[in-house]
């Protein structure tokens, strides 16, 4: 489904608190400086014309399947306002932009897109076989369930302090996590203007196609409020949802604070794609 899908996304409530706590920091430096409004502002215009008409739960005669011990979670593309690197120059894109927006697994490394400060959408292009690292500096994979501990950056492009943690350069002078002693280089990464892929706002979901064929209808119970009834398309896939895993695409929350939801042990229906789309 193109480039993004080769991303191993962790959710965000998983590689938020490390990187929150960074930007608290930040942001006390800054002597004054406004914080980002976030929330509304980078969803969009409200709706105009009749709502659309709510699909209703699956009926007993639906052709698909209910699937149980299913873990949600959210994700969305990142905005860069939340950010608070300093600016650089990186390889696809004009101008400049936050470093931590980039590299760090909660922008659009790991997101796979996110929105500039100019509105429009970017994403990633091509990350060859870089990996990653927690903020301690140790490697650390989806493969084992981060068992080294979460993501936090890219496995290179990130300078390394005191005791070999990733530290970065911030926007309004001074280190993330103490003075930057040695650089490792990055190489292979590069970005694009525009959405990596047509995905909508709590209507597309990323899954393991090995349990969920791409394409599928999946109604998920805990979203039947939602405006869309509960149900989703799976167009989107990520190294980190393994298994019974589904993460539900959405706004930005307000606030680059919250995590989003996480909701353990849910039943979902499942109607496969046809044979053509996977199934």
């Amino acid at each position: 489904m193109g480039r993004a899908r080769d991303r191993s996304r962790v959710p965000a409530a998983l590689s938020v608190s490390v990187l929150v706590a960074c930007a608290a920091a930040g942001a006390g430096s800054a002597g004054g400086a406004s914080s980002p409004s976030g929330g509304a502002a980078l969803i969009g215009p409200a709706p105009t014309g009749a709502p659309p008409r709510t699909p209703p739960p699956p009926s007993k005669h639906a052709q698909g399947r209910w699937l149980s011990g299913v873990t949600i979670s959210e994700y969305w593309p990142a905005p860069e306002a939340w950010f608070i690197g300093r600016l650089v120059r990186a390889a696809g894109l004009s101008g400049e932009h936050r470093i931590d927006w980039l590299y760090s697994a909660r922008g659009i490394a790991m997101q796979g897109q996110g929105i500039g400060p100019d509105g429009r959408m970017y994403h990633l292009a091509s990350a060859a076989a870089t990996g990653w690292v927690t903020a301690a500096g140790k490697p650390t994979s989806a493969a084992d369930g981060w068992s080294a501990g979460p993501p936090y950056w890219l496995a290179a492009g990130y300078w390394r302090g005191s005791g070999g943690r990733v530290t970065f350069p911030l926007a309004l002078g001074g280190w993330s996590a103490g003075v930057g002693r040695r650089y490792v280089p990055l190489t292979g990464v590069s970005f694009a203007a525009g959405a990596s892929l047509p995905l909508r706002y709590y209507r597309s979901i990323a899954v393991d196609p090995n349990v969920i064929p791409l394409g599928s209808r999946v109604y998920i119970p805990a979203y039947r409020t939602d405006g869309y009834g509960g149900w989703f398309i799976a167009d989107d896939t990520g190294g980190a949802i393994v298994g019974r895993r589904i993460d539900v695409y959405r706004p930005p929350p307000a606030s680059a604070a919250d995590p989003g939801q996480y909701l353990m042990g849910q039943r979902v229906y499942v109607i496969r794609a046809h044979a053509h789309r996977g199934g």
